[in-house]
């Protein structure tokens, strides 16, 4: 995720840096063209005023040169005068292209260029009058004062035109100077930016590259760990095939002793049983045909020993049993367990007669199982739960699937069990009642298990003393 966000934040913060710079340059750019500007401006007011006082300088010349011809009639001193004939026409329309922008300087102009004419004409008029020798008319001329009136005329325009041409030179030099400011503010300013996004740039790809020094050096130790992992796994590889290769053998040595135990134990079971016969059936003769021969005594010992060797003779019966399940070859097939249930509860009434038994067994339970051990298992489990609930005046038995635990169960409302015992419930030989109370085997629930366990599912139960039991069972 991280990784994600730098490739986007990497080239939005590039971007921004270089809209940044652009922004920048431009306003720097931007900044130096309206200086330039104004300082034309300036150097162009510069020039309106030069321009007048050239004007008025080639006036005076004019006006010198005819002085000086009109007092000695020399042409040399004419020379002055037709220079400024030719240039003033050429410099009034210079100052005329430079005051293009400036309407009351191109009015002045206009009454400059007639009081220039008006002035030129006045020194031709002299230059004449002193050519063709009438000097009372060029007296009278220079007397008039006309030519005074005219040069004053002249310099008065030239005056205002250079006052108002100054006044415009003090705002465009203000507005100069406020440019050259802002100029050198925004250059600063711009300067100081670069200059902080360079550091910043700086400073993140410092960061980045000692990232990429970390994970380099990440990288190179996660790739010896990695070969030491691999080199772990290897040897953990060979130790689990050597361990396999214990546990098959070690599983072959158990299987070759549980069948061998097993054997013992059925041949045991099944050799006890012929003692056991004989004993019965001569105490069953003694019983029958000595009874008189004996005092009460005796009969009692007799029944006694008849008693034992019928439990005896139970037990081994549970023992076969228990070793015939465990031998017996798993057939699986798809059958009715409902129909399995019904048949063991039809078998356990007629066993119970007299008893007020409530069978719930639930219709429609179906199984991949072997049929025969289901039977088995359900006939413990049934047989149990009546015999647990002989105390109890209306038993109610329940057998059926449930959906939550994902089980079938066996439920009574019997004498139950402590659970603090749960654990040794399925253990042969492990009873948590008395005989007085409820006899029994010890084996029919070490044989249930063994035939769920057989079948690769799972047994457990629940109970509250007083309050029944319910035993869960699955299959794999």
């Amino acid at each position: 995720m991280k990784s994600q966000i730098n490739r986007i934040l990497v080239p939005s913060l590039l971007i921004a840096a270089i809209l940044i710079v652009s922004l920048n340059a431009w306003f720097a750019f931007r900044s130096i063209d309206v200086l330039v500007h104004e300082e034309n401006l300036v150097q162009h007011t510069w020039q309106v005023i030069n321009q007048v006082e050239r004007i008025m300088s080639s006036a005076k010349d004019a006006e010198t040169g005819n002085r000086g011809f009109l007092v000695t009639g020399d042409d040399a001193y004419l020379d002055p005068y037709f220079s400024a004939l030719q240039e003033l026409p050429k410099e009034v329309d210079h100052l005329n292209a430079l005051t293009l922008d400036n309407h009351n300087q191109q009015m002045r102009i206009i009454e400059m260029h007639a009081v220039l004419e008006q002035r030129i004409s006045l020194l031709q008029q002299g230059i004449n009058l002193r050519r063709s020798g009438r000097a009372d008319s060029l007296h009278a001329i220079v007397l008039s004062g006309t030519g005074k009136m005219q040069m004053d005329h002249l310099r008065e325009i030239a005056d205002t035109m250079e006052g108002e041409e100054q006044r415009t030179l003090a705002v465009r030099t203000a507005q100069a100077k406020s440019s050259s400011r802002r100029t050198r503010a925004t250059l600063g300013i711009a300067s100081f930016i670069d200059f902080l996004l360079i550091i910043l740039m700086f400073r993140y790809f410092a960061h980045e590259r000692a990232m990429r020094l970390v994970a380099e050096d990440t990288g190179e130790r996660l790739a010896i760990a990695r070969a030491e992992a691999e080199a772990n796994a290897a040897e953990v590889q060979a130790l689990n095939t050597t361990l396999e290769e214990r546990v098959r053998a070690r599983t072959a040595e158990l299987e070759t002793t549980n069948r061998e135990l097993e054997a013992f134990s059925y041949s045991v079971s099944h050799d006890l049983r012929a003692p056991l016969r004989t004993i019965d059936g001569f105490s069953l003769a003694l019983e029958e045909d000595y009874a008189s021969a004996v005092d009460a005594a005796g009969r009692d010992y007799i029944k006694r020993v008849r008693g034992g060797v019928q439990r005896m003779g139970e037990l081994i019966d549970a023992l076969l049993q228990l070793s015939r399940i465990t031998r017996a070859a798993i057939v699986r097939e798809h059958f009715d367990l409902s129909a399995i249930a019904f048949s063991v509860t039809a078998d356990l009434r007629e066993q119970n007669e007299g008893r007020e038994i409530a069978f719930r067994i639930q219709n429609g339970l179906e199984a991949d199982a072997d049929p025969k051990l289901l039977r088995v298992a359900l006939e413990n489990l049934l047989g149990n739960a009546v015999k647990f609930s002989a105390k109890v005046s209306h038993a109610v038995i329940e057998f059926g699937w449930d959906a939550e635990q994902n089980a079938w169960f066996v439920r009574d409302n019997g004498a139950g069990f402590d659970m603090y015992y749960s654990e040794k419930l399925f253990n042969a030989f492990n009873r948590l009642h008395g005989d007085k109370d409820f006899k029994g085997s010890g084996i029919g629930l070490a044989t249930v298990a063994r035939v769920i366990r057989r079948h690769h599912g799972n047994i457990w139960a629940d109970s509250v003393v007083g309050h029944g039991a319910t035993f869960w069972f699955t299959l794999g």
